[in-house]
């Protein structure tokens, strides 16, 4: 009885890791790799925008609140905290899932490159 309710305990905590996020953990390695798609907009250099904002710290973060930076109003009114079940939702189609964005970008298309690149930008600043 005591072995069946361990595995039962086991199964459950192996589904429930399973459900509780949508996107796998990143490579931060990887993901500055897959960063060199976002560079010629965006730094990770805190306090230096470009054509985009400076992604230092973004993680957290709330959405159109870097200083120096003119946000689009669809940006600057979301309301949205970065973290990456929203950042995951915004870069596999930034146009789509925020309309009036400025963001040229068409989005990363793959959820493993979309993980990647997060973990890279939470080690900045975070």
């Amino acid at each position: 009885m005591l072995k069946t309710a361990n595995i039962t305990a086991l199964l459950c905590i192996i589904a429930s890791t399973a459900l509780s996020g949508s996107h796998s953990a990143g490579d931060a390695a990887k993901g500055e790799k897959v960063f060199k798609k976002c560079a010629a907009c965006h730094v990770v250099e805190e306090g230096k925008n470009k054509t985009g904002p400076s992604l230092y710290g973004v993680i957290g973060r709330a959405a159109g609140s870097v200083e120096g930076y003119k946000y689009s109003k669809a940006i600057a009114d979301s309301g949205l905290v970065w973290d990456a079940e929203t950042l995951d939702a915004y870069l596999t189609n930034p146009k789509k899932y925020l309309k009036g964005t400025k963001m040229a970008f068409a989005g990363l298309k793959k959820e493993k490159d979309r993980a990647d690149v997060i973990a890279y930008l939470a080690t900045f600043g975070n």
